[in-house]
């Protein structure tokens, strides 16, 4: 019999993750949502694609005040989940969350609260999320982790963690994308989907660089940016798919279109080991760190624009089964 599961969408990117798992489970799994205007919109359009599941909208703990939204976010989901517990369709046992650890925290048994909450799922593929990591650390009772996992950057977070790791063979990327045929001809000028971050994430500080001077000069620009996109969020893979190239900030977007085959230069400092996956698979990212030479950032420039002409020399990557993995461990058969 399926667990009662409540399921945590707290990135655009986790609610596409994790949307068919929600379609496998059952009628009485909770959703708990981060209130970003993304993740709201795709909750909002997700018929058909996310099934329609009691919610509770919980504050994103970043920013000012970002302590008192965390302690508001663990009481809101602490009266949630003992509140489902006793509504007569059983107890609340499992909660999964994607880079969200806070969840996790809140449905722990601890000896002044019990919990029906038996199981606590942790699955990330950021190494330097180490804030979470010390969260999850102490809450989860599973963890999955990519392969390419890099244990140097994770702050001793695989090391130290005791409970079971699973291991899953792909990005993210592989769970919820489906490969796109590409435009056979480059648009004159080329299409590109550009995407701004905020800067308001954990780690997002350390690692947005600015985009330089003439990064966007010469392309047909369709903007994407964070909280801004106007298109349908959960046809923004197609959109990826469709563009020539792809100019950003975000790492998660980056992945996602080097997958489909779209050239994408990535604007970061960022250390990944999907990034570096990525890379060793001869994917077709570019990455300007936003330190350097205006040499320098010159030829990433124009190794990215050459890029856009050179998608059909590339040979397809092995595209792992990472779905079938990740459902064999939250549906079990």
């Amino acid at each position: 019999m399926a667990m009662r599961t409540c399921w945590v969408l707290d990135h655009p990117a986790h609610v596409r993750l994790l949307a068919e798992f929600l379609r496998n489970g059952t009628t009485a799994d909770l959703i708990v949502a981060c209130d970003r205007p993304e993740v709201q919109a795709m909750l909002e359009q997700g018929d058909g694609r996310l099934p329609r599941r009691r919610t509770l909208w919980v504050p994103r703990p970043v920013g000012d005040g970002r302590r008192r939204k965390a302690v508001q976010r663990l009481r809101l989901v602490q009266r949630f989940v003992r509140a489902a517990s006793k509504d007569g369709q059983g107890p609340v046992e499992r909660v999964v969350g994607v880079g969200a650890a806070l969840e996790l925290f809140a449905t722990k048994p601890r000896w002044w609260r019990r919990s029906t909450v038996r199981e606590r799922w942790y699955i990330t593929d950021t190494e330097v999320n180490h804030l979470a990591h010390r969260i999850a650390t102490d809450a989860a009772t599973h963890t999955v982790v990519p392969t390419h996992w890099e244990e140097r950057l994770d702050g001793g977070f695989l090391a130290s963690f005791t409970g079971v790791v699973h291991r899953l063979d792909g990005l993210h990327g592989h769970v919820h994308l489906i490969p796109h045929r590409r435009p056979s001809a480059v648009s004159s000028p080329p299409r590109v989907l550009v995407r701004r971050l905020k800067g308001d994430g954990v780690h997002d500080g350390n690692e947005i660089a600015s985009f330089p001077e003439g990064a966007l000069d010469g392309l047909a620009i369709t903007l994407a940016d964070e909280n801004k996109y106007n298109g349908e969020p959960w046809e923004l893979d197609r959109e990826l798919a469709a563009h020539d190239g792809v100019i950003t900030q975000s790492v998660t977007l980056a992945s996602e279109a080097a997958l489909l085959g779209t050239p994408v230069l990535l604007i970061s400092s960022a250390e990944r080991g999907f990034l570096n996956r990525l890379e060793q698979e001869g994917a077709p990212l570019f990455r300007w760190r936003g330190t350097g030479a205006e040499e320098e950032w010159l030829a990433v420039q124009a190794q990215f624009l050459a890029g856009l002409h050179l998608t059909d020399a590339l040979d397809a990557a092995d595209w792992p089964d990472a779905k079938s993995q990740l459902s064999s461990w939250l549906h079990p058969r």
